[in-house]
């Protein structure tokens, strides 16, 4: 059985391939179409195999209201009203295209979470190679459809939803007409402890539901991600950003830079170092096998003598015989001279 593979903008992505690296940029813009181009341009310096974008407008994720159940209570937002939160974090709809085109010159592979219908319209006028979904859009059996019916590959992050809602999702995604799906398995908190991730679950994920799987990560680190590659985490998604202090929406939960580089490096080493069920001497043992142990003389010999226990000895090198003929050569008798410290051979041997 081969391993599911999914191809954006011509890139495999699957466990037989380096991880995909997507840079979030998500609401770390801060306002400034500057910023948000900048921050593509550093994802493209670190080696992220994509940028991903969010786009909605505050009316098209929510309604205004400050009604309490509107209300945000504790955590990075504490106070705002959902609908406030939004306004500030949204992405200006005039700004994608700008990015999408800035992406593209870098040639950098672009794409968004739509979080709506008329999202999904304007980013098929943009011609984005694939789509997102979001953890809390992942119960939105309908919008999966819409997206669906685009057929490009479609990603889904499964923060919050248990095993039955990521089947209807699936299947939604399926019935619709996408057949290239990939899942994120995700904790949905800002950020997320790594002892809540139960990173076997993309194991199972994998198994149950049979397609490329991967991270979104929202731990304040790169170890959950790296760790995820050695179970078969295939896409990797971290929110990144110019600046941790820089005040806005999810900049506190972002990588760097540096932090950005080192995971796109590094997930990558994890990846190679995977490799196969392999128990063949590799190429670079090949100069040190000599300096493995092996049977020497350690006493002058004359022809036609016996060996005997305190003749030889199991040392390195590894030019004599393996320590495993010891027994075999013990009480046979020489048929030249030997002297000590030469490494015991057959030739040298009465058989």
């Amino acid at each position: 059985m081969t391993n599911p593979v999914i191809t954006i903008s011509g890139r495999p992505i699957g466990i037989d391939y380096a991880p995909y690296i997507v840079a979030e940029l998500s609401a770390n813009h801060n306002g400034s179409l500057a910023r948000a181009k900048d921050i593509i341009a550093m994802a493209k310096r670190c080696g992220a195999s994509a940028v991903k974008l969010q786009t909605y407008a505050a009316h098209t994720i929510t309604l205004n209201s400050r009604n309490e159940d509107f209300m945000i209570r504790g955590g990075l937002w504490d106070g705002k009203s959902l609908y406030e939160l939004y306004q500030w974090a949204q992405m200006p709809w005039e700004w994608h295209k700008p990015l999408f085109d800035y992406a593209r010159q870098l040639e950098l592979t672009i794409f968004s979470s739509p979080f709506d219908t008329t999202a999904v319209d304007l980013l098929e006028d943009l011609n984005a190679p694939a789509y997102k979904v979001a953890s809390f859009e992942a119960i939105d059996i309908p919008l999966i459809k819409y997206i669906a019916a685009t057929k490009k590959p479609m990603i889904i992050s499964t923060g919050m939803a248990n095993a039955e809602e990521i089947a209807e999702a699936v299947d939604a995604a399926r019935s619709g007409g996408c057949e290239q799906l990939a899942l994120l398995h995700c904790v949905s908190s800002y950020p997320a402890p790594s002892s809540e991730y139960n990173l076997r679950t993309i194991v199972d994920m994998a198994e149950k539901f049979g397609v490329v799987c991967g991270l979104s990560d929202h731990t304040v680190n790169n170890t959950t991600a790296l760790t995820s590659v050695a179970l078969g985490a295939a896409i990797i998604e971290k929110h990144v950003t110019l600046d941790r202090n820089a005040g806005g929406p999810d900049d506190s939960f972002s990588l760097e830079e540096a932090d950005l580089h080192s995971l796109c490096e590094q997930a990558k080493i994890a990846w190679e170092a995977l490799g196969r069920i392999d128990y063949s001497q590799q190429a670079s043992e090949k100069a040190t096998v000599k300096y493995r142990r092996s049977l020497y003389f350690v006493n002058n010999k004359k022809a036609g003598e016996v060996i005997n226990a305190n003749d030889i000895r199991s040392v390195r090198p590894g030019f004599g015989l393996a320590p495993k003929y010891y027994d075999s050569l013990i009480g046979r008798k020489l048929i030249t001279d030997v002297s000590a410290n030469t490494p015991t051979s057959w030739q040298l041997i009465e058989h």
